[in-house]
C-alpha cells in the first residue's frame, strides 16, 4: 500500500470516529510541518507553534479533505499558509515596536551540527534564505529541501508554473551571490 493511499484509509478512519488514525497522522507528518515551517520562519518556537496550530487545523478541518490529491499536499498548504501569517504579523509587530534587533540567534542544532564551519555555513544559509522575498523563499525551500515539483508547488500556493519558476530563479541566483559573496 503506497503512502498516499495509506493516509486516505487513515483519513477516512478518522472521520468514522477512530482517533487513532488522527494520532498515527500527526505522527507521520509532524516532524516535516515543522522543517518546512522551521526554514520559513527561521526560528524553533516560531515552528513549533506552527506545528501545534496544524495539527489542530488537521483535527478539526479533516472532514473537508477531498482526496483529490496526496493528503500532504493538503498538510503543506496549511504550513505555508500558516507560516506566511506568522511572518506577515512578526513584521507588523516589528513595524509597530520599531525593533531593529538583526543579531543571528543560536538555533539550537549542536547535537546536528558538530563541525563549527559547517554550523557557521548553517547560520549564514539561514541568514541569507530569511532575507529573500517570502515568494521567492518559499519557492526555494520547496523545491531545495521539500523537493516538490513545480507542478506540486502550483497545487499547493495556486501559482502559475511560469511565476514559480521565474521566483525559484531569481532566488536561487540571490541565495549564489550571497554565499559566494560571503565565502570571499
Amino acid at each position: 500500500m503506497n503512502v498516499k493511499t495509506d493516509d486516505f484509509e487513515l483519513v477516512r478512519n478518522f472521520l468514522s470516529g477512530n482517533e487513532q488514525s488522527f494520532n498515527i497522522l500527526a505522527r507521520r507528518y509532524q516532524e516535516r510541518i515543522y522543517w518546512h515551517a522551521r526554514r520559513m520562519l527561521g526560528d524553533h518556537d516560531d515552528a513549533h507553534e506552527i506545528v501545534q496550530q496544524v495539527l489542530l487545523v488537521m483535527h478539526s478541518k479533516l472532514n473537508t479533505f477531498s482526496f483529490n490529491s496526496a493528503l500532504y499536499t493538503w498538510v503543506y498548504k496549511i504550513t505555508a499558509t500558516r507560516s506566511m501569517n506568522l511572518l506577515k504579523k512578526k513584521k507588523l509587530q516589528r513595524i509597530f515596536t520599531f525593533s531593529s534587533d538583526d543579531a543571528v540567534e543560536n538555533f539550537g542544532y549542536e547535537n546536528i551540527i558538530e563541525n563549527i564551519e559547517a554550523k557557521e555555513r548553517f547560520i549564514r544559509m539561514e541568514k541569507h534564505l530569511n532575507s529573500l522575498p517570502v515568494k521567492q523563499r518559499q519557492v526555494f525551500i520547496m523545491r531545495n529541501y521539500d523537493e516538490f515539483s513545480y507542478e506540486e508547488i502550483s497545487n499547493i500556493t495556486g501559482k502559475s508554473i511560469g511565476a514559480l519558476k521565474a521566483n525559484y530563479f531569481h532566488a536561487f541566483k540571490k541565495m549564489k551571490e550571497l554565499m559566494e559573496k560571503n565565502d570571499d
